[in-house]
Parts: C-alpha cells; sequence; structure tokens
C-alpha cells in the first residue's frame, strides 16, 4: 500500500499545491493519507472511477455531535449535496427545474443588466472580484430565490465562516465562527420564510424559488410533507452558498490566470478563441474546488486499490485536472485546449446542478468586462485566501485601462 504523510495544511502547500500534487500523482493514483487516515485520489481516472461509483457515496458525519455545534451540522444534514438517494433525489427534484439550461437562459437578460450596471461603476483601478465578481452571481441566486440581494456582503461573510469547516487542520476559532455563522444564516433564511408565507397567505405568490419551495414545504403528500423546514431552511443557504462560493473563485482563479498570460488573454481578445472554449481552461487551469470526499458504503475497487467499507476517499480535483494522462502540457495554461475534460464541475449523481447558471454567468461577465476593458492588466500581486480546498484569492487588484469607445 502506497503511503504519505503530506501536509495539507502547510502554508507552502496552499500558496501552491501543484508541485506537491505532481509528486503525488507520480507516486500513485490511490495514496494511503496516514495523518488523516482515509485514500487520496490524486489522478484524473482515480477521481473519475471515485466520483462516479455509487457504492461511495456522500454520508454526512457530524462535527462533535454537540449541541453547540448543532446550527452548523443541521445545515448539512439536511442539504442534498450532504445525503445519497432517496433524500438526494427528492431535494434535488425540488430544485433541478430551477437550474434547467431553459430556465437559465430565460434569466439571460436580467444577468446582461446586472453586468453592465456593475461594469459602469468601474474605473481606473480596482478589485475586480470586490466590486465585480462577487456582487453578481449573488445577485442573480437572490434572483432566481427572490430574496434581497443588497445583503451580498453579509450573505457573503456567513458564507465563509461556514465554509472554513471543510479545510484542513479546523480551529477551535473557525468552529466558533462557523457555528455564528451558521446560527445568523438560518435565522435570516427562516425570516424570509415567515415573510414570504405571510404574503403567500395573502395571496401574493412570487414567481421565485423559494415560494415554489415553501409551496412544497405546505404540500402534503401520502400524509407526509415533501420538505420538512429543516430541509427548506438548509436547501436556500446551500443554494445562496453555492450559488456564489464557487462562482467567485472561479472568476477570481481564471480570470487572475488570463491576466498573468497576456498572449493568452490576446487570443481571447482578438476572438481566436471563443470565450465559452476559454472558460473551460480557467476552470481546469487553477481549481476553485480541490478536494471533494466519498465514503465508501461496502468494498469497492478503486485504481486498483481495494477502499474497504466505511473508508473515506479525497478526491483531489486541481490534481486530476493537471493530469498528463489526460491534458497534454497538463501544467500550461492554454485557452484554446479542446476537449478539456476538466473535473471542476464534478461528475456522476452529485454533478454541480449549477454548473449551467455558472458557466452562463462566467460567459457574460468575462465577456463583457474585456469588451468594455480590453487592455486591463494586474497591478501587482494577488493576495491568497489562506485555504485550499476552497481555493481563491482576497482580492484581485487590476488597471483597467481606457475603456472601449
Amino acid at each position: 500500500m502506497n503511503t504519505t504523510h503530506v501536509d495539507l495544511s502547510d502554508p507552502g502547500f496552499v500558496a501552491d499545491p501543484y508541485p506537491v500534487l505532481a509528486e503525488l500523482r507520480a507516486a500513485g493514483p490511490m495514496l494511503w493519507h496516514e495523518p488523516s487516515q482515509r485514500w487520496l485520489a490524486t489522478t484524473h481516472d482515480a477521481v473519475s472511477q471515485t466520483l462516479r461509483n455509487r457504492r461511495l457515496g456522500r454520508i454526512w458525519e457530524d462535527w462533535e455531535p454537540t449541541d453547540d455545534m448543532e446550527p452548523f451540522n443541521a445545515l448539512h444534514r439536511n442539504q442534498m449535496m450532504e445525503n445519497e438517494p432517496p433524500a438526494h433525489t427528492r431535494l434535488r427534484r425540488l430544485v433541478a427545474g430551477a437550474f434547467g439550461r431553459g430556465h437559465v437562459e430565460r434569466m439571460r437578460p436580467r444577468v446582461e443588466a446586472l453586468t453592465a450596471r456593475l461594469l459602469d461603476g468601474l474605473g481606473g483601478t480596482a478589485d475586480i472580484l470586490g466590486e465585480y465578481a462577487e456582487p453578481l452571481p449573488v445577485y442573480v441566486i437572490c434572483d432566481l430565490l427572490g430574496v434581497p440581494g443588497d445583503d451580498h456582503a453579509q450573505l457573503r461573510a456567513w458564507s465563509q465562516s461556514i465554509v472554513h469547516m471543510y479545510e484542513e487542520g479546523v480551529d477551535e476559532a473557525t468552529k466558533r465562527e462557523a457555528i455564528v455563522g451558521s446560527v445568523a444564516f438560518s435565522a435570516y433564511v427562516a425570516e424570509l420564510v415567515n415573510e414570504r408565507k405571510a404574503e403567500m397567505a395573502r395571496g401574493i405568490r412570487g414567481e421565485d424559488l423559494l415560494s415554489d419551495l415553501i409551496a412544497e414545504r405546505d404540500t402534503e403528500s401520502g400524509g407526509a410533507a415533501r420538505l420538512s423546514e429543516d430541509e427548506l431552511v438548509a436547501t436556500v443557504v446551500l443554494l445562496l452558498n453555492a450559488g456564489h462560493e464557487a462562482s467567485v473563485n472561479v472568476f477570481g482563479n481564471g480570470l487572475h490566470a488570463l491576466l498573468s498570460h497576456p498572449e493568452q488573454r490576446d487570443r481571447v481578445l482578438t476572438g481566436e478563441v471563443s470565450v465559452p472554449t476559454a472558460l473551460e481552461e480557467l476552470i481546469r487551469y487553477d481549481a476553485p474546488l480541490q478536494l471533494f470526499e466519498r465514503t465508501a458504503t461496502a468494498d469497492v475497487d478503486v485504481a486498483g486499490t481495494t477502499v474497504q467499507t466505511g473508508q473515506k476517499v479525497a478526491c483531489l480535483m486541481g490534481s486530476a485536472n493537471r493530469d498528463a494522462a489526460v491534458f497534454a502540457d497538463a501544467d500550461r495554461f492554454d485557452v484554446a485546449r479542446d476537449p478539456n475534460p476538466h473535473v471542476g464541475f464534478g461528475m456522476g449523481l452529485h454533478f454541480c446542478l449549477g454548473a449551467p447558471l455558472a458557466r452562463m454567468e462566467l460567459d457574460i461577465t468575462l465577456t463583457r468586462l474585456l469588451e468594455r476593458f480590453p487592455r486591463l492588466a494586474l497591478t501587482g500581486v494577488a493576495p491568497r485566501r489562506p485555504t485550499w480546498v476552497l481555493r481563491g484569492f482576497e482580492s484581485v487588484q487590476v488597471d483597467l485601462g481606457e475603456a472601449a469607445a
């Protein structure tokens, strides 16, 4: 059995994980990680096998099942991402229609309008993350749900406090912040639900996902509600979290890579490479989600390794996206790369529900940004967030140059 003691929380690794990930791939597709007592899937093939195998599921285990941690645990225990069928099937079906391609395309004019408004507020130098990439996906997901978009800064703060729990080496301060964030976020959503219920009781019914979910909550099927109160709150929190967390980091990581390679930026500007093609490389090159975990519900073979029942497999998504067996010259940033079978949106049952929305948002935001400010450039070193599992920047400062006529 190939083993490794690599420290996944080491600051040097967090700053640039790719050299170490290359060493792990060279050591084998499946490595036993002694510090965390779980398997690391390092190659594209091993990650794909893990994500597609139904005997490897998302099995939620409460963090320290105490009263203090219950607000955080409840948000995860009752959401689709941490469940398997039949609970996952039921929860996903309730929201899937809102993220279908047809519905997403109907949202395009609204995304265009929001993008134009944010671009109108930019000039000179700007933090393209805080002033552009962060607000837009929150506005979009809030529009979809029918909740106030102007709370985007607070929603982002609560989201950050919760997702920091997904990192390696979680300390007590992180736990306390996650509890506070979970309580506040849950209370915020519960208040929105109560307000919407009151409106619906007066015959006012909005065409939004929150109203649809409340209607499902209040519709009895076979003597039981289709959606419990806890599931309703957890689902809305998940959508608000996932609806902007990944989008912000995909845009930030991808744009930083694009501006760090001006010759590649120019290939997009001239039309040599289409924005949709380039976007797939922006997603692949510096993965915003670096690790996604599965648990074996039965003994299962992955890339020639037996994973025993109850053992966990950590899929190293960023490593899979740099696998030279699948991607020629994998460490090179190439906006024209095609085909580009990255694992940025996952695979199998838990493939990202919001992938069509994310692609549409990214297409519009990148296209309009480059049209408006074709000579934008980085102004210096962009500070990274001190996290690895969810990899992103604190800010990306750019000089926008002169706006196009």
